[in-house]
């Protein structure tokens, strides 16, 4: 048990948290009773016997210390992971929550996820979503990133966005596919595609993913909670809620 914890930073703070509330009380008793080894000792089985019976605490304690841990990055980076490239977003400009997706154009995960953001977006009129390129599967993957910056920097990212993903894996063709479907012109958009302000963007994306934590794609910013996994509609929903509630 102590070793699996140990493996475990979020659960080794959980529990120093659950531990600290009994400190402070116990502290407090020392300082102010002669008794105080007893006393200590009696708030201390208090705790444990709570913690006992109510496992679930620590899950929460894990979450909320997580939580704290990755708002302070988010707040770190707020216009690196907020503010869209382009038009790289959907839902509502003014809405009252942005969520964010790191996706990645050969994730089937990723395709899958499309129908659920169209069905999130159309019943939470005070949402937007931001779209961030995170090409972490193949080199493809990464061309795809280069292609719909360039789409989104153009206006055209909704249109690139589900064309490629209906293409299915990446390739030349899929590429050349899409950008077609988006109107715009292949040549140019492969020309614009080797400004390095594209693969800066990419590796700022990159960058900001490892000082989340992400795992892997799609992966989901949602108010200070991250995310990696294909979540459903409801789970989305209730992380959204949880998010909203806490301002």
């Amino acid at each position: 048990m102590i070793e699996s914890l140990s493996k475990n930073p979020l659960m080794v703070g959980a529990l120093v948290f659950v531990a600290g509330l009994a400190g402070a009380g116990t502290m407090f008793v020392w300082q102010g009773s002669a008794a105080g080894l007893g006393e200590r000792a009696r708030i201390e089985g208090v705790v444990r016997d709570y913690v006992i019976n109510h496992p679930e605490i620590i899950p929460e304690a894990m979450r909320a210390l997580q939580d704290k841990q990755t708002g302070a990055q988010i707040a770190a980076n707020r216009a690196a992971i907020l503010q869209p490239v382009g038009n790289a977003w959907s839902g509502n400009p003014d809405g009252d929550l942005t969520i964010v997706e790191y996706y990645d154009y050969n994730c089937g995960f990723c395709r899958a996820s499309l129908a659920t953001i169209a069905k999130l977006v159309a019943d939470d009129p005070k949402l937007r979503i931001v779209y961030r390129e995170l090409p972490i599967l193949s080199e493809e993957s990464r061309v795809a990133a280069r292609y719909s910056l360039v789409a989104a920097k153009s206006g055209k990212f909704a249109t690139f966005h589900k064309a490629l993903y209906a293409g299915g894996p990446i390739s030349e063709t899929s590429l050349a596919d899409a950008v077609a479907k988006s109107g715009l012109d292949l040549a140019q958009v492969q020309a614009a595609a080797n400004n390095p302000a594209i693969d800066a963007e990419i590796e700022s994306n990159y960058a900001v993913a490892k000082q989340l934590g992400m795992t892997g794609t799609p992966s989901w910013v949602i108010g200070d909670h991250v995310v990696s996994a294909a979540l459903p509609l409801e789970e989305l929903q209730r992380e959204i809620a949880r998010a909203r509630k806490r301002g």
